[in-house]
């Protein structure tokens, strides 16, 4: 399955991987704002989330009043987002783009942001460049890149061959969510097949959706980041600013 093809089957079920999808929502827009405040001031900020999938970010920070614009590859999520903004009374502009090609003008936001792991989706060495490089396009100078990934340098050492099930207790009953990996030959790619056990009545329905992963450690991502022209990379860390993986913030420089 294709990457596209992943999170637009995954789409209509994306929230139940949380135990508490509203309540992630506000908590990593509350984190996301606090880097966002310590890099540039107080806000609003004009802000891309170029993998917004169903919104999970961008619903949260726009509910601090951020103005946020969200594309992703997947038509299906992209359609959820907007629902969910809707819902909300947000605004949202969404738009399907891949982050490789993003359809706006030079110079467009203060901010991009581009989380939870969207990044390693990319598989190779030009393909993460071109993506980071689309990202500083966009930016205006002094503009901010928020890019979060898994701790990879960390699960590289130990290249884990699944994920700990989640467990969520919604109106509806109990669903499970777990993850198996299966390790490439390279020792840096991976494929995760992942699963959801769905309450049906006195039973279970099982669902499946797989996708391929980079593990780029953060010393490597840092490295792309800077190639293409980006300033002062640093990852912070999840005991820092309450996000759940790592994030690397680094500015396009002011001049030119």
């Amino acid at each position: 399955m294709d990457t596209r093809g992943f999170y637009d089957e995954l789409a209509d079920r994306y929230d139940l991987i949380y135990a508490d999808w509203d309540a992630s929502t506000a908590r990593q827009g509350r984190a996301l704002d606090a880097l966002l405040t310590a890099a540039l001031g107080p806000g609003p900020h004009t802000v891309l989330d170029n993998a917004c999938g169903i919104g999970t970010q961008s619903l949260g920070l726009a509910a601090l009043g951020h103005r946020v614009t969200g594309t992703d590859l997947s038509p299906a999520s992209v359609a959820r987002a907007a629902r969910e903004a809707a819902q909300r009374s947000f605004a949202l502009p969404v738009a399907v783009a891949d982050m490789r090609a993003l359809p706006f003008a030079d110079a467009s936001f203060d901010a991009v942001v581009c989380a939870d792991n969207a990044l390693p989706h990319l598989l190779t060495a030009e393909d993460v460049c071109a993506a980071l490089a689309e990202t500083r396009r966009v930016l205006r100078p002094g503009g901010l890149l928020l890019l979060s990934t898994r701790p990879y340098g960390e699960l590289l050492g130990a290249r884990p061959q699944s994920e700990a099930p989640r467990v969520r207790t919604g109106p509806d009953g109990r669903t499970i969510t777990f993850q198996l990996w299966q390790w490439h030959a390279d020792g840096e790619r991976y494929d995760v097949e992942l699963f959801q056990l769905l309450p049906t009545g006195d039973t279970w329905t099982t669902r499946t959706s797989s996708a391929t992963y980079w593990a780029l450690p953060e010393g490597e991502t840092a490295g792309y980041v800077r190639r293409v022209g980006f300033a002062d990379p640093l990852w912070h860390a999840p005991a820092d600013t309450g996000f759940h993986q790592p994030v690397l913030a680094a500015r396009r420089p002011a001049g030119p």
